[in-house]
């Protein structure tokens, strides 16, 4: 990545923290941005702080490359296109755009207010528009680039409670698409990872830890059967980092023919066969198992 410029939003912590370190130990310059403010539509967790977003900047730095942080709401194309405006001011390109930044909502249907649904479809679908529009143009005439969106394996299988969520991320992979059609005349490729259940603040947080666990007043602990039982692999959720390296051969050239994909990083939630997951079939055993020989003594 040496030389190489990259933006990304929702960058002030978690994965899209992740994405920036990880770029810049490869010697690409970060941009940052975030909203650094509440979203109280849909939110049942604290959003990225200003703090967070200078924590970020901070840390690139110590690796001795450019970093810029800016606040900026991507649901609003004015604030993306002077974003936009001010990379090219201050590093004269964009070479890599990660579309990160995103919200949740865990409610069923029937307690999903319209105001609920248009936060959520607005922030995961239309903001990832109006965060890579403004960029077109300049990777175009830098003859190429790398887009890569954070989509979800919420858009390839089923979760309850997550109707908005899940119809948004679904949507960025017809964006994702459409773009690559649209965009590889001009050597800019488009791609989306689609992370499983990782190591952030939307899924460590208490209205979450509940879903799993049918709290209230789930821990993580309780959560980690539940979550794993989602994977092939033996684990319960992946570190932001494991997404990160996946963006980083997305971005780099090592990447330079693979356009239009869908890269799940999920520890086998996707190919997961139908049925009871074998770590769940494997504790209903032990239970009866215990519950027989109890019977019998």
């Amino acid at each position: 990545m040496d030389g190489k410029v990259v933006l990304i939003t929702g960058g002030a912590r978690g994965q899209g923290r992740s994405h920036a370190l990880t770029l810049a130990e490869e010697g690409a310059d970060i941009v940052v941005t975030d909203i650094c403010e509440p979203v109280p539509e849909v939110l049942p967790y604290q959003t990225a702080t200003s703090e967070d977003l200078d924590e970020t900047v901070r840390l690139v730095s110590k690796l001795d490359r450019r970093c810029i942080g800016l606040k900026a709401d991507a649901r609003d194309s004015e604030q993306m296109q002077a974003v936009v405006d001010q990379v090219i001011a201050e590093f004269g390109r964009i070479d890599v755009l990660s579309v990160n930044h995103g919200v949740a909502l865990n409610l069923p249907w029937d307690k999903q207010t319209d105001a609920m649904w248009d936060t959520v479809v607005e922030s995961n679908l239309s903001a990832p528009w109006r965060a890579v529009r403004p960029v077109i143009p300049h990777m175009i005439a830098n003859g190429g680039g790398s887009i890569v969106f954070t989509a979800s394996t919420a858009a390839m299988t089923t979760y309850p409670s997550l109707s908005a969520y899940s119809a948004a991320k679904t949507g960025v992979l017809g964006l994702m698409r459409s773009l690559a059609t649209e965009l590889a005349q001009h050597w800019i490729r488009v791609n989306a990872i689609l992370p499983g259940n990782t190591a952030t603040p939307m899924l460590h947080n208490q209205a979450v830890i509940d879903m799993f666990t049918g709290g209230p007043g789930g821990t993580l602990d309780d959560m980690e059967f539940p979550s794993q039982a989602t994977m092939l692999l033996p684990i319960p959720w992946l570190q932001p980092e494991d997404l990160s390296k996946a963006l980083l051969f997305l971005a780099s050239d090592d990447a330079r023919y693979i356009t239009g994909v869908a890269l799940p990083v999920d520890g086998g939630t996707l190919a997961q066969p139908a049925g009871i997951p074998q770590i769940a079939a494997e504790r209903l055993g032990e239970l009866q198992y215990q519950l027989r020989t109890t019977q019998s003594s």
